[in-house]
């Protein structure tokens, strides 16, 4: 059985102290109701259930203190075994950091990510802002640990720069995020709505809104299709969603892409019209749309637009000099592994056509070459300020969509390949992201950023791995 690998992608020195080793029991949650929907519910979603959890039994049948010493961004094989795949092992290990010491099973109860639990028990630190939570992702394929420090998902961009320009930042996205209500499997791409999206760490949203020219009205599409079977969902209730998110957390930002689809009868100029006057208009101090991608401080409480739409010819004019209105994405490349949009503020993968199962794995590696690509770049923040020789750079946005989809495929809709390639994208980050000579096509890594990744079906099931796993990989714009 293999060794263990603990990956530390923090800015903390940790060392690994003790190993214990337990039986481990799988203890049936919920009710028997609720066991039987789900054990069905699992025969129609790709996404996973379980109705059990995984725990330690009785006493530990295997007990050693260690010193592993774990380095900031580095990884260490260790000397303890791994445990049994088969779920009949649990390890309990337990990390200091500083003068704290923390505790985690692996792999955990629910076999998602975890929070270490702090054990030296003075709670001087119990929920306050500097809090060190550490969060563990296990990658048993691999008998590979990653550690972040991404625990406070709803305002991790508090801990950053202000300096920082948002296309270093590892940023979580979702493919046509309103999409979380009953529809068709084939339109629907999101568990949960975008508060709980929000609240969970995610930062960019990809909207698609019909347009007809009599009305400020703009209800959410996915292609020809309305978001939800049970009612109209509308642009200007999720807004008001997204207020209150920055609202309450003001050191946050959010992009927003927005598109041009459905069945109404306006064109990209009554939307480009209907969202300035009807909308960006009336809180003004809540939007960004200088068609230039800002620093985090200059975003910060906005909503960054990324327009997919054409422009009405007096907007066009008359907007910022002249210059534009939005970050321009009107001439989005289609269906491409490595595409740049017109004036090279947006660089895309978005490989969408996966019309056959087997081109899922098609899909995984462009995911993963895009990643690569993303983390390739160098910037440098110094006392605050942008690096003197790279504050004239244009750094492009990096968006990887790991979303795609068939219509005509039941094995290609969008629950179905998440299933496949979200598991995959969180081994890469775990394992191989941000190491240099790790991607395929062996690239050195700059500042190890992931850009911005487009996601469908995260927090199914609680399931928050992949959020929590780009988020992490801000640690190291905070490296010394």
């Amino acid at each position: 059985m293999a060794d263990l690998t603990i990956r530390n992608l923090t800015i903390t020195p940790l060392e690994l102290l003790s190993v214990q080793r337990f039986q481990g029991e799988k203890v049936r949650t919920g009710n028997v109701v609720a066991n039987v929907t789900g054990t069905i519910a699992s025969f129609i979603n790709a996404t996973d259930f379980s109705a059990h959890h995984l725990l330690p039994r009785g006493d530990s049948h295997d007990a050693r203190d260690v010193s592993v010493h774990l380095d900031p961004f580095r990884a260490v094989r260790t000397e303890v075994r791994a445990p049994d795949p088969a779920g009949r092992e649990i390890l309990r290990l337990t990390f200091r950091a500083g003068d704290r010491r923390y505790e985690t099973d692996v792999p955990s109860p629910s076999r998602k990510s975890a929070v270490m639990k702090r054990i030296d028990g003075d709670g001087d630190d119990d929920g306050g802002d500097d809090a060190l939570d550490l969060t563990v992702v296990y990658v048993p394929t691999g008998a590979f640990l990653a550690i972040f420090s991404s625990a406070k998902l709803h305002a991790w961009m508090k801990q950053l720069d202000d300096a920082w320009p948002l296309p270093l930042l590892s940023i979580p996205g979702t493919h046509n995020s309103p999409t979380c209500h009953t529809a068709l499997p084939s339109v629907r791409c999101q568990s949960v709505g975008i508060p709980e999206q929000l609240r969970n760490g995610v930062r960019f949203l990809d909207v698609r809104v019909s347009v007809s020219p009599d009305t400020d009205a703009l209800p959410l599409v996915h292609s020809v299709f309305p978001v939800s079977l049970t009612g109209i969902k509308y642009f200007s209730d999720m807004l008001a969603d997204i207020y209150r998110f920055l609202d309450a957390n003001p050191s946050e930002t959010v992009l927003m892409s927005i598109k041009r689809e459905g069945a109404g009868r306006g064109t990209d100029q009554h939307l480009s019209r209907c969202l300035k006057a009807g909308y960006v208009d009336k809180r003004p101090d809540r939007w960004w749309t200088e068609p230039r991608i800002p620093s985090l401080g200059q975003a910060r409480g906005r909503i960054v637009v990324v327009r997919r739409f054409g422009l009405d010819d007096d907007l066009a004019r008359d907007a910022w000099g002249g210059r534009g209105w939005g970050i321009d994405g009107q001439h989005w490349p289609d269906n491409c592994e490595d595409g740049t949009c017109e004036g090279g503020h947006i660089r895309v993968q978005d490989f969408y056509d996966v019309t056959e199962s087997k081109n899922i794995e098609r899909k995984i590696d462009y995911s993963r070459g895009q990643l690569e690509r993303a983390a390739e770049r160098e910037f440098h923040v110094v006392g605050g300020h942008q690096d003197d020789e790279q504050s004239g750079t244009t750094l492009p946005i990096f968006l990887n969509f790991l979303s795609g989809s068939n219509f005509f495929n039941a094995t290609c809709w969008p629950e179905r390949i998440a299933a496949k390639v979200n598991p995959a994208i969180v081994e890469y980050l775990c394992i191989r992201h941000g190491e240099d000579g790790k991607g395929p096509k062996e690239l050195k890594v700059g500042a190890g950023s992931t850009g911005i990744v487009v996601t469908d079906w995260v927090g199914a099931n609680g399931d928050w791995d992949l959020i929590r796993c780009i988020v992490g990989w801000n640690a190291r714009l905070q490296l010394p």
